[in-house]
């Protein structure tokens, strides 16, 4: 799919559930918010969607869905999440369920699944259990070889959409050791199953995404044939762990959506609220504080857009790509939407307005995108397993190896670039050390300084001010290798599971992120729609990153705040999305005037909210 015709169809979707602002329109906020004081599943919603086709962007072409590329589905996802993370997750579970029956699954197993979600049949993926967590081979749901199948025994839980979906798609042993081979993939039916050998758990109150249905199934006994084992016996933990890797980085679309619509409001309310005789929104501090919070985002989403295309362009390298971006992105943006309540002031409080209401409601279901389909430690622990080679690859590379990474790169971050086709089953556990964003950053940062050289002013300045953070953060890889390498002379075994490590591996991810940025500005030049690409949003993108490891050291350009703040109020005024995808939103920006709302109580000292 190209990417007019991914934006055409963004903005189909755009237009079918319209501007969550009206009342009346299919997916409004205030709708939203009602399933969210009632912890109600949202049934009608998951109806819509549905009928609008939204789960064939999910689902393989080959074999009767529509799906070429994650991107799509991530994009899709998006829209929809900027309304409700919860209806989001609960329509694309069947997707991700469907995943491992994508990976592993023959023709015909995927073309029965598909014919049946198209009937109206639900999926679940069962991966995880109580008492186990991540530790996938610690899993103790028993898959017991029988006469025509298998009979499962054990307990699933917390499982999205456990009790909504008619099947599970079942993480299970069916070895007796429990090691990486003894685990497989079969299919529980419901509704075929023989009495009292499937029970739904309780539902499971939540903190955030609150309508979801996060519940579980018993199994006591219950009967798999074999033509719903879902490849080889022992095939499961490889499956499984492909299946995460693509299930990261579509969640982290709730993690963007989140951002975008907190920083709307607070946009919004700082347009609106005059103190001192100014709109707030003039306050240099307040301004600064908006305008970091976009250069978040857009450093998350560049990010974004290299981890969700690595799929097809480098699926040998996505285990490094998914768990990069796992970590850092989630964590960027709940950083963005804190300093997001400090411009919004007592407004946090206030849950009768939907737009507050709706800020209350992102603060909590951001979280899940730290926490499901792999938590921070899992992430960071993968990181840090490929670390060293990581490191020496970036610095022993060959020229030809390099080369290859620039061609690649150059189909990562040009969102207007063909993709190969989407084979998942290619994915790889391991990069092996590779990582083209790593290895194609000096030819990034050639070419910001080609641009530079083009450009004139404070565009020139600023692009030359760009590279020279981006070098200094590279830089910071040729000492990452030497302090890791002390490290595990130092710790011998224990240098594995060290917390220094973790540290180690969070710095990569930064250094990852600064090449994204770089790569995204280079390569998608010609695809972006103004005011983007801008000289200042890379710039403040880059500076940020910087402040994990200088916090207090000041911006090289303070004045670009200021130009990345003009930006972010052109995106809003004209509907769009806050992203380098240039979709355009529902509904007309003049319906939607500054929003200030009444004063509730003097506003804490120091603050002009």
């Amino acid at each position: 799919m190209s990417q007019a015709e991914l934006i055409e169809l963004a903005e189909r979707l755009e237009t079918y559930l319209g501007d969550p602002h009206d009342p009346a329109s299919r997916m409004s906020f205030a709708t939203v918010l009602d399933h969210d004081e009632r912890d109600a599943f949202p049934y009608a919603l998951i109806g819509m969607l549905r009928r609008w086709g939204f789960l064939d962007y999910g689902l393989p072409a080959e074999q009767g869905g529509k799906a070429g590329s994650p991107e799509t589905g991530f994009v899709l996802m998006r829209l929809i999440a900027r309304r409700d993370g919860a209806t989001a997750i609960a329509a694309g579970l069947s997707q991700a369920a469907f995943a491992p029956v994508w990976i592993g699954g023959t023709d015909e197993q995927k073309r029965r699944q598909i014919e049946d979600i198209h009937h109206g049949v639900s999926l679940a993926w069962g991966l995880s259990e109580a008492a186990h967590g991540s530790d996938l081979l610690g899993n103790e749901v028993v898959a017991e070889k029988v006469p025509g199948g298998y009979r499962l025994t054990g307990e699933k839980w917390p499982i999205g959409n456990a009790t909504f979906a008619d099947r599970m798609v079942v993480f299970a042993r069916t070895g007796p050791r429990r090691g990486p081979g003894d685990f497989s993939i079969l299919v529980v039916d419901k509704w075929t199953a023989e009495p009292e050998t499937v029970r739904e758990m309780p539902l499971i109150k939540l903190h955030g995404v609150r309508p979801l249905d996060l519940s579980g199934l018993r199994f006591d006994g219950v009967f798999v044939p074999d033509d719903l084992l879902i490849g080889a016996e022992g095939q499961g933990l490889e499956i499984a762990l492909k299946t995460s890797q693509t299930a990261r980085l579509v969640i982290l679309s709730l993690a963007l959506s989140a951002v975008d619509t907190s920083l709307r409001t607070a946009l919004e309310f700082a347009q609106g609220r005059v103190l001192f005789d100014r709109p707030i929104v003039e306050v240099p501090y307040t301004g600064t504080q908006l305008a970091e919070s976009f250069a978040d985002l857009m450093a998350a989403d560049a990010m974004c857009l290299g981890a969700v295309r690595s799929v097809q362009a480098s699926p040998n390298q996505v285990s490094v790509w998914s768990s990069a971006a796992k970590y850092l992105v989630p964590t960027l943006l709940e950083g963005a939407l804190s300093r997001l309540n400090v411009v919004l002031g007592a407004r946090v409080f206030l849950r009768e307005d939907p737009r507050y209401g709706m800020h209350q409601k992102m603060l909590r279901d951001i979280l899940v995108t730290n926490m499901a389909d792999g938590n921070t430690v899992v992430n960071l622990r993968n990181i840090g397993h490929e670390l060293d080679s990581l490191l020496k690859k970036a610095r022993t590379a060959t020229p030809e190896e390099r080369e290859e990474a620039v061609g690649r790169a150059a189909v990562l971050f040009d969102m207007d670039a063909e993709l190969p086709p989407y084979r998942p089953w290619e994915q790889e556990l391991s990069s092996r050390g590779r990582d083209d964003a790593v290895l194609a950053s000096a030819d990034g940062l050639e070419r910001l300084r080609a641009l530079a050289d083009a450009a004139a002013d404070k565009d020139k300045d600023r692009l030359l001010l760009a590279a020279g953070i981006a070098g200094e953060l590279l830089g910071r890889l040729g000492p990452l290798e030497e302090r890791a390498t002390a490290l595990r002379q130092e710790l011998g075994r224990g240098y594995a599971q060290s917390a220094e490590l973790f540290e180690l591996a969070k710095e990569y991810c930064v250094v990852h992120a600064a090449s994204a940025c770089v790569l995204t500005y280079v390569h998608s030049q010609r695809s972006m729609a103004g005011p983007l690409p801008s000289p200042a949003v890379l710039l403040l993108q880059l500076e940020r990153l910087r402040k994990q490891f200088h916090p207090y050291e000041p911006y090289r350009d303070p004045t670009a705040a200021d130009e990345v703040l003009a930006v972010l109020t052109r995106l809003h005024a004209e509907n769009r999305l806050l992203s380098h995808w240039p979709v355009t939103l529902a509904g007309p920006a003049e319906e939607r005037a500054p929003h200030a709302g009444s004063t509730a109580g003097a506003a804490p000292e120091g603050s002009p909210a």
